[in-house]
């Protein structure tokens, strides 16, 4: 099995999950690569320790991440950081000669991912891909099966979307993700939407135009230090599409994403209908699958209960839960594996594309122009 040396860039909360599914590859018995945990960067010395007492593989620590770019002994980089230092650092990072999984939205702005995909599109023979996890659930693998195969027929409708209640309280003070100079002005388009468009950006379908109703719901937060401070940040995103693969007729695609949704924790769903077959999955019931198939005469919708059933093979056993730390798992799997087999293992058990990010960069970009006109805007 090859290993591949990995620097993390951006030592928090992503960086912890990448590290731990490092440590847990041996649940993978047939993968062709291994990731190696080599090298460390992060601004704060005090996120490194965690690293230190668990990975003894790491050599290098620094808080300069160009010394982690000229290190020969680095293969790759996962890079987690804010959103403003994307295109700097993704761009050096592929300026050096390193493989890289980013964090998405792959730039704070259109520009930013136009300048990363240009660098990515100049050195093919590294990989480059954004981090984005639910199309590795069982459930959601299903569904890519079924679009495979053709399964929905004529699509009528596609919803998806990503909600969250971490907002909700107006008390909890202000981070980066709420500053607009730091997070961009996509707000939580930037911070959740890429995960809302996977699986259909990877099915073909591309949104033609948007209309878009964003919300700033709580307009400002306390600092930390006894004041308080304008929240200029999105809150939450609702994008009604026309959509369709090329040449095939459109339906409408609804896109939702929310920082303060009421009632959800951290909830992924993907509802698709379609003229022969409907499926809907949420991962507030993750290991649940609705279909609905259509031959004529009554309708009925079957619950299907997915198990352990990984597009990579795992030793946990079929009949188990799969998880958010499973999913992370399986989606370094997919990094690793086109890394070393030069092509995804499946088209849908892959990471999103530079391209794909960039096409929700024009999505996004296309949703601030409508909300700000009360109109619809081409994609």
């Amino acid at each position: 099995m090859k290993t591949v040396r990995f620097g993390i860039i951006g030592c928090g909360l992503m960086g912890r999950e990448f590290a731990s599914a490092a440590a847990r590859w041996c649940h993978l018995p047939d993968m062709p690569a291994r990731p190696q945990i080599v090298a460390l960067c992060d601004q704060d010395p005090g996120a490194l320790g965690w690293y230190r007492d668990n990975f003894p593989t790491v050599t290098q620590v620094t808080q300069d991440y160009r010394a982690i770019l000229a290190n020969p002994a680095v293969d790759a980089v996962y890079i987690a950081l804010p959103h403003n230092l994307h295109r700097e650092v993704y761009c050096a990072a592929i300026e050096a000669g390193k493989h890289l999984l980013g964090e998405k939205p792959f730039g704070m702005t259109l520009p930013d991912c136009q300048a990363i995909v240009a660098a990515a599109q100049a050195r093919p023979e590294l990989l480059v891909r954004c981090s984005s996890q639910s199309i590795f659930f069982p459930a959601m693998q299903r569904i890519c099966g079924m679009i495979e195969r053709n399964e929905f027929g004529q699509v009528i409708e596609l919803r998806t979307g990503f909600l969250h209640s971490s907002d909700l309280d107006p008390n909890k003070p202000i981070n980066w993700k709420r500053r607009v100079e730091i997070n961009g002005e996509y707000g939580v388009m930037g911070d959740l939407g890429a995960h809302a468009c996977h699986v259909a950006f990877r099915a073909g379908w591309v949104p033609r135009n948007v209309r878009a109703i964003l919300s700033d719901i709580v307009k400002e937060r306390p600092d930390g230090k006894g004041g308080r401070v304008p929240c200029r940040t999105w809150d939450n995103a609702t994008l009604l599409c026309e959509t369709g693969a090329t040449g095939a007729d459109t339906f409408p695609w609804t896109v939702r994403v929310q920082r303060i949704a009421p009632g959800q924790r951290n909830n992924w769903y993907t509802e698709i209908c379609g003229t022969r077959a409907s499926a809907r999955w949420t991962s507030a019931r993750a290991d649940l699958l609705e279909v609905l198939e259509y031959t004529g005469g009554e309708q009925a919708w079957s619950q299907v209960q997915t198990g352990h059933e990984t597009a990579f093979k795992s030793i946990t056993a079929p009949i188990f839960q799969f998880g958010f730390s499973d999913a992370i798992l399986q989606m370094w799997a997919a990094f690793l594996h086109e890394l070393a087999a030069g092509r995804p293992l499946t088209r849908f058990a892959a990471c999103l594309t530079p391209e794909e990010a960039l096409l929700s960069h024009r999505l996004f970009t296309a949703a601030l122009k409508s909300q700000e006109h009360s109109a619809v805007v081409s994609v």
